[in-house]
């Protein structure tokens, strides 16, 4: 069933990416991969994914997947291809059709059956870890620039100078607060030179990528985390077990007109986001300027495609869960995590290890603040995790987050997400203003 959906999307993927452009590239990015065709890229993952999730149903492999998530390895393993030079990133269009299409279907399809008494017993917890997160990135960019500059203050350019170091770390407070937008809008608003932002990325993917492979790492062993913060993870459970419970109640034996008409409201849905998304983008781009938030594109999409899903779940089209839309939705964020860790190679953390260690300590210390308050509030740590990547990853993998723990809750943290957008320009701006009081 799932596999007869996944070669319909595919054929969408691989002609996307055979008439995609291939991406622009820096001197240092590796044009010469063993393999450089898409197609060839798409159906190693789609093998790669096979051969995790058949031996995760295996008993044999069953103590292996105790301590190695499969999800992690879905990650991981197109991040070695990547870093060994067997696929490349720089010319690959993949991660680019995964986020524009089968993100924003994987959105749709989880919240079509969305709980939405069971997201409301959620309660504030999950609000409360989201801003612990904010509030822990805009601490940190200054305190980790201030430890890391008294102990070698000659490897930062301080003041008011262009190049300032504060003004590039200014773009990862706006990435990890928000997102690209967010990003972009502090390059422009603190005019960092675009000839060295190319090390600001670097340290924005490695360090966020690892972060968010020891949170799915994380989701593997939850239980023994959430005993250890004393967390009461009832609302969570409660909400796993409404929908598994609703997916019993509306199960049935699916036909060819099922899935075509799934197929239909996924990628009908898909097409109306998009629409959407331009139309919304262009009228407040004159308005807000191209850099804010309500002028991207992927914000609206990422939106516009979450309430389309929460609508419909509201109508009769929520009993095409019964036939298996959240687990079309899974399928579609597996093949984003496989297309995401390609974004990253390890052989890169050893290029801006100064700046590397500002971030390492900058993550650190938001993790250390959402730790204490998850201790206090006895949050369970799904809410530590998708709080987290809310921020830190965006709307590109707090769902796929999210997942780890139950493909149920995917919408979640995609709802999350949006709350990123929403504070990250006006967030960042506060670290990058409280980084420019560092100077020595």
């Amino acid at each position: 069933m799932i596999s007869a959906f996944g070669l319909l999307s595919s054929s969408i993927l691989w002609a996307q990416t055979s008439a995609s452009p291939q991406a622009s590239v820096e001197e240092t990015v590796n044009l010469d991969p063993l393999i450089k065709e898409d197609t060839i890229v798409f159906g190693i993952f789609t093998m790669i994914l096979a051969l995790i999730f058949y031996t995760s149903s295996k008993n044999s492999f069953k103590k292996f997947y105790t301590f190695v998530p499969a999800l992690l390895l879905c990650y991981m393993i197109p991040a070695l291809l990547n870093t060994f030079g067997i696929i490349s990133k720089d010319i690959s269009g993949l991660y680019g059709v995964a986020k524009n299409y089968l993100l924003p279907a994987s959105l749709l399809l989880m919240t079509l059956s969305i709980d939405f008494k069971g997201l409301k017993r959620i309660g504030s917890k999950a609000v409360i870890m989201f801003l612990t997160g904010t509030l822990g990135i805009i601490i940190g960019g200054p305190i980790a620039l201030w430890i890391v500059a008294s102990i070698t203050p000659e490897s930062f350019i301080f003041g008011e100078a262009q190049d300032a170091t504060w003004r590039g770390l200014s773009t990862i407070s706006g990435s990890w607060i928000g997102g690209g937008s967010n990003q972009n809008a502090m390059l422009e608003t603190y005019q960092y030179p675009k000839s060295l932002f190319t090390q600001m990325v670097i340290v924005d993917i490695v360090v966020a990528n690892i972060w968010m492979a020891i949170l799915l790492f994380g989701a593997g062993i939850s239980q023994k985390i959430d005993k250890w913060l004393k967390a009461d993870s009832t609302a969570v459970e409660v909400l796993k077990e409404n929908v598994r419970n609703y997916q019993s109640s509306i199960a049935r034996t699916a036909n060819t007109s099922d899935f075509m008409v799934l197929m239909g409201i996924t990628f009908g849905g898909v097409a109306l986001s998009h629409f959407m998304g331009s139309w919304l983008a262009e009228l407040f781009t004159p308005i807000l300027g191209e850099n804010a938030p309500l002028s991207s594109k992927f914000f609206w999409l990422v939106v516009i495609s979450t309430t389309i899903g929460l609508l419909l779940s509201l109508t009769k089209a929520r009993n095409y869960e019964g036939v298996g839309a959240s687990k079309f939705g899974s399928v579609f964020i597996y093949l984003l995590v496989a297309t995401i860790g390609m974004q990253m190679n390890l052989y890169e953390i050893t290029k801006v290890p100064v700046i590397l260690v500002v971030g390492a300590i900058w993550m650190i210390i938001h993790v250390l603040f959402m730790l204490i308050v998850a201790k206090i509030v006895r949050a369970p740590f799904f809410f530590v995790a998708i709080g987290s990547q809310a921020n830190v990853g965006g709307a590109a993998s707090a769902p796929v987050v999210a997942s780890a723990f139950d493909p149920a809750l995917a919408s979640v943290g995609a709802i999350l997400a949006v709350f990123g957008y929403a504070v990250g320009t006006y967030g960042a701006i506060a670290c990058a203003e409280m980084m420019s009081w560092v100077n020595f």
